[in-house]
């Protein structure tokens, strides 16, 4: 049956993953997607969200009137100590992943989607295995250069298996490579939208000197405390080369504005402190020359559709130390800069000082991250999910 076909009736999609906005937020840019989709066509959804009660795909769900049901879960505590992964916590919690995939079994079973999504974390276990028992297509998406765990435990039951990056290919089981398709990771469409003026007025950005360029730093809604270090003890260093715009998380607002309040009054008017930036985000992004930031799948997503330069420092503690397989893949081609292992506010006024002070380097390293974006991954991976549903 064509694409086409699924359009003249109502499509069935069933979406599982979440824990983290990574997992989130891409399958929300695709039920948002194929939603537009189906309404072009005369059509309409219906979609099911699997996700755990405590996780964020929760609250997502709420906010956008998706319907959404839980299964029981099992968390795998990583650990580079075999032993150690056989912890009470791990034994107890996988067994709880029989029980979910008996509950997801039956909510499969009674729903019939046309496909089911799951896009990493935890919870897609139960459901993906679900659908491959109730014989109802599977497509994975990955977000980051290599599988994560729940897709790695999933992929030999999947129809289609959607990857960020060509690098990705590669990496996988060669017996799972022929269902692999490159689609990128889906980016919500305000965020390539956003206009450079309008973060400058929503933001009282006015003693900025646009004569300079425009920092901005990120460590992340709750902030990283790495990154508001270094970044505090090279402020003086980084205010005379640029504006700086810092999301530091709101715990770290209070302890950063005392440290700034110090700064000689020209240097502090180019300083704007914020523990959270909501949606006013893609105004930021246009606005920044350069951005500081760490290196989770969907930061690179964004800041490659945008092509953006940026500075990564990953989360060391990231699963399967992703974030530093992520900057690594970008920096191999001269798409960003991955400061690895310590960071001092030396090694970091070193990696900034060539971008803040050379725009023509700023600008080919633009054009590289460009080269990794997909601006379209949201309507390549809708493509999959259609293809899938039609065999």
């Amino acid at each position: 049956m064509s694409d086409a076909a699924f359009l003249s009736r109502t499509f069935r999609l069933i979406v599982t993953g979440g824990g983290t906005g990574g997992h989130t937020y891409p399958a929300l840019t695709a039920i948002r997607t194929l939603q537009a989709r189906m309404l072009a066509e005369g059509s309409t959804l219906d979609v099911l969200w699997i996700g755990t009660a405590e996780g964020l795909e929760a609250r997502v769900a709420a906010s956008e009137g998706i319907p959404f049901t839980t299964v029981a879960t099992g968390k795998i505590r990583r650990s580079g100590n075999p032993l150690k992964m056989a912890s009470p916590a791990n034994i107890k919690d996988m067994a709880r992943v029989p029980l979910g995939v008996a509950q997801a079994r039956k909510i499969v079973a009674d729903f019939r989607p046309d496909v089911v999504l799951a896009t990493g974390g935890y919870v897609a276990v139960p459901a993906g295995l679900a659908a491959r028992m109730c014989r109802r297509p599977l497509v994975l998406h990955e977000q980051t250069v290599r599988l994560g765990l729940a897709n790695r435990k999933l992929a030999s039951s999947a129809t289609r298996i959607a990857v960020s990056s060509d690098s990705t290919l590669p990496l996988l089981p060669e017996s799972v490579r022929g269902a692999a398709i490159v689609t990128g990771n889906p980016v919500r469409p305000e965020v390539l939208a956003g206009r450079a003026e309008k973060a400058v007025g929503a933001l009282g950005l006015h003693g900025f000197d646009r004569r300079l360029p425009t920092l901005y730093v990120t460590g992340g809604a709750q902030g990283s405390q790495q990154i508001n270090d270094v970044v505090r003890a090279a402020l003086p260093w980084l205010l005379e080369r640029a504006n700086v715009v810092h999301q530091c998380g709101p715990s770290h607002t209070e302890e950063l504005r005392q440290h700034a309040e110090a700064l000689p009054a020209q240097l502090a008017a180019r300083y704007y402190l914020t523990g959270y930036v909501g949606s006013e985000l893609p105004d930021v992004l246009a606005l920044a020359d350069l951005v500081i930031s760490r290196s989770g799948a969907g930061t690179l997503a964004e800041l490659t559709a945008l092509g953006k330069p940026a500075v990564f420092i990953p989360l060391a503690s990231s699963a399967g130390n992703e974030q530093a397989h992520n900057a690594t893949h970008l920096a191999d081609t001269g798409a960003a800069v991955a400061l690895l292992g310590e960071v001092t506010p030396k090694t970091l006024s070193n990696a900034v000082a060539p971008l803040l002070t050379d725009p023509a380097r700023r600008v080919a390293m633009a054009e590289r991250a460009r080269a990794h974006g997909r601006p379209d991954a949201a309507d390549r991976l809708v493509g999959v999910i259609l293809s899938a549903a039609s065999g």
